[in-house]
C-alpha cells in the first residue's frame, strides 16, 4: 500500500460516505420525499475518491447527472446536499437545482450537469482561467462513457492541447450509457485512445481500485501543475443500480454480470486490503461506519426539518 494509514482510512471513509448517502437518496425517493429522479453512484465510489484525494480546495471539478459522489469526495456538505435533493431552502442552490445541479464554488465544485458532456467546456474554460491567472490550479472533468461520443469532447481536447491547459479528463466508463451497452455504440478498443491524436497522454485504470485511480491522478496532476498540459484517465467501473432510481437495471443486464462486478466492490475491497496490511482494525472500521451512518441520517433529518423556498424567490438567483 503506497499511502499512509491515515490517508488510507480517509479514502475508505470517503467512499463509505458516498455509499451511505446514495442509499439514503434511494430511501427518500421511495418514501416520496423528493421530486424528480436521481442517478445513483453506488459502485463507482473509488473513482471520485481516488481523484479528489489528490486535489486541493482551490482545484476545480465539473460533474455529471450522476454527480453526488463527486461533490461528496470534493468536500461537499451532506446536509446541504440532502436538502438540495429534497428541494429545501437550506440546500446548496436553495432547493432550486435538485439532484443534478449541486454546486459549491468555494470548494471548486463548478456544478453537476444534466446535459451529457455539459462539463467539457466548463472544465476546459476553468483550466484556461487558471493558466491566464498563473495559478497552479487544475481542473478535472468527470464524464461518462456516453459523453465520449459527443463532438464537444474532441473540440475541448484540441483546445487543451494547443493551449497546454491544466485539465484532466476523467472518463467513468461504467459499461452503459443509460440502458445501452457501451461497446455496442463506441468504436475502438478503449475510450482513452481518443486523446492520443491530440498528443494528450492517457491511460486506462481499474476504476474499482481507489489506489489505482489515485496513482494515475497523482501523475496527471503533477504534470498539469508543472505546466505540461492535459491528461486523460479512463476508469473502468460499474454502477450497481439502474440508470436512475426508478430503473431496476435488470432489463438490459444479467444478474450474473451484476454479481460479478459486486464481487469487485471498491469499498469492501479497500477494507480488506487495509486489514491485510494492518493499516486498520475491525474496531477502527466499526467506529468509522457508525460515525458515517450518523452523519448521513442527521443530514436526512436536517433536510426534512428545513423549510421550502418561498414563492417570492421564484425570480431570484436566476439569469435571464
Amino acid at each position: 500500500m503506497s499511502v499512509d494509514d491515515r490517508l488510507a482510512m480517509e479514502m475508505y471513509r470517503g467512499m463509505l460516505r458516498i455509499r451511505r448517502f446514495e442509499e439514503q437518496i434511494l430511501n427518500i425517493y421511495t418514501a416520496g420525499l423528493m421530486d424528480g429522479i436521481a442517478h445513483l453512484y453506488i459502485g463507482e465510489e473509488a473513482v471520485a475518491v481516488g481523484v479528489c484525494s489528490v486535489l486541493n480546495d482551490e482545484d476545480y471539478i465539473t460533474s455529471t447527472h450522476r454527480g453526488h459522489g463527486h461533490c461528496v469526495a470534493k468536500g461537499g456538505r451532506l446536509d446541504r446536499m440532502m436538502a438540495e435533493v429534497m428541494g429545501r431552502v437550506t440546500g446548496y442552490c436553495r432547493g432550486k437545482g435538485g439532484s443534478m445541479h449541486i454546486a459549491d464554488m468555494s470548494l471548486g465544485i463548478l456544478g453537476a450537469n444534466g446535459i451529457v458532456g455539459g462539463g467539457f467546456g466548463i472544465a476546459t474554460g476553468a483550466a484556461m482561467s487558471a493558466k491566464m491567472r498563473r495559478t497552479d490550479q487544475v481542473a478535472v472533468c468527470f464524464f461518462g462513457d456516453g459523453a465520449a461520443n459527443q463532438g464537444v469532447f474532441f473540440e475541448v481536447m484540441n483546445c487543451a492541447a494547443i493551449w497546454n491547459l491544466p485539465v484532466i479528463y476523467v472518463c467513468e466508463n461504467n459499461q452503459y450509457g443509460e440502458h445501452t451497452a457501451t461497446d455496442s455504440v463506441t468504436a475502438g478498443e478503449c475510450i482513452a485512445d481518443r486523446a492520443r491524436p491530440f498528443g494528450i497522454p492517457s491511460e486506462v485504470v481499474d476504476g474499482m481500485d481507489v489506489l489505482a485511480v489515485r496513482e494515475a491522478t497523482v501523475e496527471a496532476v503533477e504534470r498539469a501543475r508543472a505546466g505540461q498540459g492535459a491528461a486523460m484517465i479512463e476508469c473502468v467501473t460499474y454502477r450497481y443500480r439502474g440508470h436512475h432510481v426508478g430503473d431496476p437495471g435488470l432489463a438490459y443486464r444479467s444478474k450474473e454480470e451484476i454479481d460479478e462486478w459486486i464481487a469487485k466492490d471498491p469499498v469492501e475491497g479497500w477494507k480488506r486490503r487495509m486489514l491485510a496490511t494492518g493499516a486498520a482494525t475491525e474496531s477502527d472500521f466499526h467506529a468509522v461506519d457508525e460515525a458515517v451512518e450518523k452523519e448521513v441520517l442527521d443530514a436526512v433529518e436536517s433536510a426534512k426539518a428545513a423549510p421550502w423556498p418561498e414563492v417570492t424567490e421564484v425570480r431570484k438567483h436566476v439569469y435571464a
